[in-house]
Parts: C-alpha cells; sequence; structure tokens
C-alpha cells in the first residue's frame, strides 16, 4: 500500500472506529448545562473573535477558557464569556470563564474536551500537537501550518490520537461550492481539462521604526518559534480594536494570500478534482516580492500545477483573472466563488445529482457540523489530513515562487524530486526552546 492509499484508509479508520482517550460528557446526553461540549480558546483576536461568537451561540456548547497573549485581549474575551452565561450562574451550571496567558496551561485542563485555535500561522503547529496530545478535539482557524512538514506533523499527531479536527475551510460548507464540485466530478462539464483558481493579494509597506512593547503583550511569546525582530505594531496587531493584522503580510509568520485565500479557493479545486489526499506533481510560479518594508510576502503572481490526471490549474492574483475557481472541461465549465455560481451551458445549474452518483459531504453549518463530529466521532468536512494536503498545495506554490523555476514534486514522499534546494524550504527551523 502507498503513503497515498494509506492516508485514505488511515483517515476513514480513524473516524469511524476510534475511541477517544477522553470522552467529552457532552457525549453522554443532551445539551443540558452539565453535558455541553466545553471549549478552551487559544488567540481571541480578529478572527478568534469572530470563532468565539460562533460557539457562545450554540447551546450544546460552553466556553469555559480563553486564552491570548495580549492581556486586554483576554480580558475583554473573558467579560464577553461570562457577560454571555450570567444567567447561569446562580444554578451553578456555569462557574466562570479563566483566563489563560499561555496555552499549555490550557490544554492542560480536563475539564476541557475541545479546543478552538486563531492564532498566527507560525503558533499553529506547537498548540495543535499539544491540544491532541492531551486528548483534545481541535478547531483551527485556516492555513494549516506555516510549512509542508509542521502539517505533516500535525496531520499525524491529531490522527494518532484520535481527535476530532476541522480547519477553518468554511466554503465546504456553502452549498454552492458543493454543488460545483459535484457538477465537476461527476462529469456534467465532461472531461476535465483547466481550473483556473484567483483571488486578490496584499499590498507592501515602507519600513517601520521600532517602538517599545506595549505592557499588556507577551511580545517574546508572541515570538515564539519565529525568529527574533524589533517590535513595532504593524508587524503584530493593532492596540487599539480588532483590524488586520500586520503579521498576515510578513513571511516570518505567514505567507500572504497564497495560503490566506489560497487555502479556501485551492482547497475547493482538489475537492472539485477529487485530489484531497494528494497534491500536483510539477509547480511553477513567478511573482515579486517587496525589496524593502515591513511587509515582505509576495506581489501580483502567476502559479501553475500539474497533476497526474493531466489536469492543468493556472492560479493568479485576481488582476488577472476573475476571483474564483472555474473548472472548464469538455463540455462546458462552473464557476464558484462566494455568493455566486454561474455555468455554461446555463442548464448545468438545474442539473440534479442521483443517489447513485458522487454526493459530496454535506454541511450547511461549519461550526455546527465541528460540534455534532464531537458528539458523534465521526470525520469533520474538513478534516485534518485534507486540511493538510490543501495547505501544502498553497505552500508549493510559495516555493515555486520564490525559487522561480518549475519543480518537480512527489506527492506521496512530500518531497521535490532531486532538487536539495527546494526541498530545504519545505521546513523552517524554530527558534529554540521551540520544537516539535
Amino acid at each position: 500500500m502507498n503513503r497515498r492509499d494509506f492516508l485514505k484508509t488511515s483517515t476513514l479508520t480513524a473516524a469511524s472506529v476510534a475511541v477517544p482517550m477522553i470522552i467529552p460528557a457532552s457525549v453522554r446526553g443532551a445539551t443540558a448545562p452539565s453535558n455541553r461540549i466545553t471549549f478552551g480558546f487559544i488567540g481571541v483576536g480578529r478572527m478568534g473573535g469572530g470563532d468565539l461568537g460562533e460557539i457562545l451561540g450554540a447551546r450544546e456548547a460552553q466556553v469555559v477558557a480563553v486564552c491570548d497573549l495580549d492581556a486586554n485581549r483576554v480580558a475583554a474575551a473573558q467579560a464577553r464569556v461570562d457577560a454571555r452565561y450570567a444567567a447561569e450562574r446562580s444554578s451553578g451550571a456555569y462557574k466562570g470563564c479563566t483566563a489563560h496567558g499561555d496555552y499549555r496551561e490550557l490544554v492542560a485542563r480536563d475539564d476541557i474536551d475541545a479546543v478552538s485555535i486563531a492564532t498566527p500561522d507560525h503558533w499553529h503547529a506547537l498548540p495543535v500537537v499539544a491540544a491532541a496530545r492531551a486528548g483534545k478535539d481541535i478547531f483551527l482557524q485556516k492555513p494549516m501550518s506555516l510549512t509542508i512538514a509542521e502539517g505533516r506533523v500535525m496531520s499525524d499527531t491529531v490522527r494518532r490520537y484520535g481527535r476530532v479536527f476541522q480547519i477553518g475551510s468554511q466554503q465546504r460548507s456553502d452549498a454552492r461550492f458543493r454543488q460545483a464540485c459535484e457538477l465537476v466530478r461527476n462529469g456534467r462539464i465532461g472531461k476535465l481539462q483547466t481550473i483556473t483558481v484567483a483571488f486578490g493579494i496584499d499590498p507592501g509597506t515602507t519600513p517601520r521604526a521600532t517602538m517599545p512593547v506595549p505592557p499588556q503583550l507577551n511580545y517574546e511569546m508572541w515570538l515564539g518559534p519565529a525568529p527574533w525582530a524589533p517590535y513595532t505594531e504593524d508587524r503584530v496587531h493593532p492596540q487599539k480594536g480588532y483590524g488586520r493584522p500586520g503579521w498576515l503580510r510578513i513571511q516570518d509568520y505567514g505567507a500572504g494570500m497564497i495560503t490566506g485565500w489560497g487555502s479556501h479557493h485551492l482547497d475547493i479545486m482538489q475537492w472539485g478534482m477529487g485530489t484531497e489526499h494528494t497534491g500536483p506533481v510539477t509547480v511553477e510560479g513567478r511573482t515579486e516580492f517587496p525589496k524593502d518594508g515591513l511587509w515582505d510576502v509576495h506581489g501580483k503572481f502567476h502559479i501553475e500545477y500539474t497533476y497526474a490526471n493531466g489536469v492543468k490549474v493556472l492560479c493568479t492574483d485576481d488582476e488577472t483573472n476573475p476571483h474564483g475557481i472555474r473548472f472548464t472541461g469538455t463540455d462546458g465549465w462552473v464557476h464558484v466563488l462566494r455568493g455566486s455560481i454561474d455555468a455554461n451551458p446555463k442548464s448545468l445549474l438545474e442539473s440534479t445529482v442521483k443517489p447513485d452518483e458522487i454526493n459530496l459531504y454535506k454541511s450547511s453549518s461549519h461550526k455546527g457540523n465541528l460540534l455534532e463530529c464531537i458528539r458523534s466521532r465521526a470525520e469533520t468536512i474538513a478534516p485534518v489530513e485534507i486540511a493538510h494536503r490543501s495547505c501544502s498545495v498553497c505552500l508549493l506554490g510559495q516555493i515555486a515562487m520564490q525559487l522561480g523555476r518549475r519543480l518537480q514534486w512527489n506527492p506521496d514522499t512530500e518531497q521535490f524530486v532531486t532538487d536539495d534546494e527546494a526541498n530545504r524550504l519545505v521546513s523552517k527551523p524554530m527558534t529554540s526552546p521551540w520544537h516539535l
């Protein structure tokens, strides 16, 4: 059995027969306060705050702990949680929300069933691995990882410990994206030939002066496994409000829009092609990286992937091609993006997928699917190995843009073919004492 077949089999097996090391109390009862799925939140900023709001709105869950390296943000999240459950204090159904400044304290607690992680990309691997080893189920904001090597460790660890995992690829829980993928998978556009994927980019900026570290921010911990760098607000996140943080545009902490939007759209590309457990066999890319300034991720870009089935995938900025994912076959095309689906011929949109055809995983609520799977121990609509593979496609594009030449990739070994320079970019060293 090759690696690809093994991963397919092991993922399905883990979803169907794995017995969790720690069974949530919620599995043994209904949605009474004493039987809810208890959550801890690691990262409660811009995206984590949105995830927190969704779980606070779920009757079958209860948030009991929040964690952030910014004391102001963690205090605001703690107050928000306490306000949500204020009416339950008198009955003893809610005992308060604990604030933490270190994720290791949170995952060590035995009264937490699941964690939600919304940290900078360079802080994804360590909390995920720690949570899985501690017996917690996991929701992780996309992208999966900073590097392909980290993603492999994360996927292997989550599956080894039998944890339920969902990545924040919520487009899979959107009926339009599922419809587009089912049309392609069932041959409605004929033989699939090409896929075009396009999304936006981030601008660069000028150099920024060093600033004093705010007293409420544990900046040394924020840097963590990344290289040391002087503090400036545009490196981290705004100190007032929850605006878009600067770290998204710095390669030490993330890859830019190739993983920011790419994790969504290239994931749908893989779903529609049925290549969720593998990847391309060649990749080449070009872009211009900023020559100075604080923000150094890619600008306008052009990436071409080739898959073993012969399908060509073109991924560009949305100034070059229309935003979204377009699947083109011998008999037509379908184009999908958030809020819109189009096809040629139009009659494709009226096509019904029959029960004996390929019917893809159906979810109408991404967080609802997560909670349901924590109860049932089934696999989520966006599980860990698929999350890793989708992120790997993005990171392959990043590596190709950095090297500016055509690369051969072996999706089974997850190594470039006879290319030491490219293989060195599959991983990044972590700053001591951090390590996987």
